[in-house]
């Protein structure tokens, strides 16, 4: 196998950008791995045992330079990288705008001239917004109630432009709260999972913003890998669609704080705080499209996601971000070895 990499990550050093990458290994694949390390740790890949395959670059979204160097000779780029969660954007919008829609351009515009074949975009349910019609399918209206989602919305219209424009493959994976190894519990703009799950090891009381009966579809990393690994490797051609990655399932707060206890094997503090301006109620996807598209179904339940990831807490509380990479990659789902193209 050759050792010209076939795919770039962009935020490779990031959560889910590094679980790609982690996967894209294990499968024999070389990458390459853009990152300012904004949010992202190049202690994310120091546990993936096939380091001669990845080849690191720090640079920026925004750097037509950096983005040139890093795109050269792939075939596929996995454009995860972004400025995420909604309450920080709330604060920064127009940080949030640069880094997500001029980033995103930014690697639109270089894919397109440098010949890129396709590019998998790391989408957000968060388009969605607080429409009352459960499940979300993608046909819907969006109705975004954040600038981070108004960001994730415009980015994917770019694709569907580049695509239409330029001939460029593009795909918009909406996530829907994916969690996992390699999602840290750093700061106030932290998902819900590991907030809850590092407050629950620190003896703290967890917080939920509002009564907690909100609801949200969570998807365990594993299922959004391999969703990336089937959009890249798909033999369709695809024109900037725009497809659902979760579990399907619709799960309170409140029953997540209970499965996280019985994890842990003791009952949980729960402090509840004032809802956030931005936030949605619930939250649920149909993920039909999905299936029919790429053949995409999770392959991991939400409860069998939890134990890995309060594991990779625990070690990254004890031992620090290295050793708990280590840790995750030895205990990964497997997953299917992208096909040749």
């Amino acid at each position: 196998m050759s050792t010209q990499p076939r795919y770039l990550v962009t935020g490779g050093a990031g959560f889910i950008g590094s679980n790609i990458v982690s996967a894209l290994t294990a499968a024999g694949e070389h990458v390459r791995v853009l990152d300012n390390l904004a949010t992202g740790r190049w202690e994310h890949l120091d546990g993936i045992p096939a380091q001669s395959q990845i080849e690191r670059i720090t640079g920026d979204i925004r750097d037509p330079e950096a983005v040139a160097k890093a795109a050269r000779g792939v075939e596929v780029i996995f454009h995860q990288a972004a400025l995420g969660s909604v309450p920080r954007s709330v604060e920064t919008p127009i940080e949030s705008d640069t880094v997500n829609v001029n980033g995103t351009v930014t690697v639109l515009d270089v894919a397109r001239r440098q010949g890129v074949r396709r590019v998998v975009f790391a989408a957000s349910s968060s388009a969605y917004g607080e429409t009352p019609e459960l499940p979300k399918h993608e046909g819907m209206t969006p109705l975004p109630l954040s600038p981070y989602a108004v960001t994730k919305l415009a980015c994917e219209h770019y694709l569907k432009v580049f695509a239409g424009i330029y001939g460029l493959e593009t795909l918009n994976l909406r996530y829907f709260n994916v969690f996992g190894p390699n999602q840290t519990p750093d700061g106030a703009y932290a998902a819900a999972i590991p907030r809850f799950v590092d407050a629950a090891l620190s003896g703290r009381a967890i917080p939920i913003y509002g009564d907690g009966e909100q609801t949200r579809d969570f998807c365990y990393v594993d299922n959004a890998v391999l969703a990336n690994l089937l959009a890249a490797t798909s033999p369709r051609r695809f024109a900037g669609e725009v497809i659902n990655i979760a579990g399907g399932r619709r799960i309170a707060l409140n029953s997540l704080v209970h499965e996280i206890s019985r994890v842990l094997g003791r009952e949980l503090a729960v402090d509840h705080l004032a809802p956030r301006a931005g936030d949605i109620r619930h939250s649920l996807a149909d993920i039909s499209r999905a299936k029919e598209l790429i053949g995409y179904e999770p392959r991991v339940r939400w409860e069998d996601g939890i134990q890995p990831t309060v594991s990779y807490l625990q070690t990254l509380r004890e031992q620090g971000p290295s050793s708990a990479s280590t840790q995750m990659t030895s205990s990964r789902v497997e997953l299917p070895k992208p096909a040749a193209t």
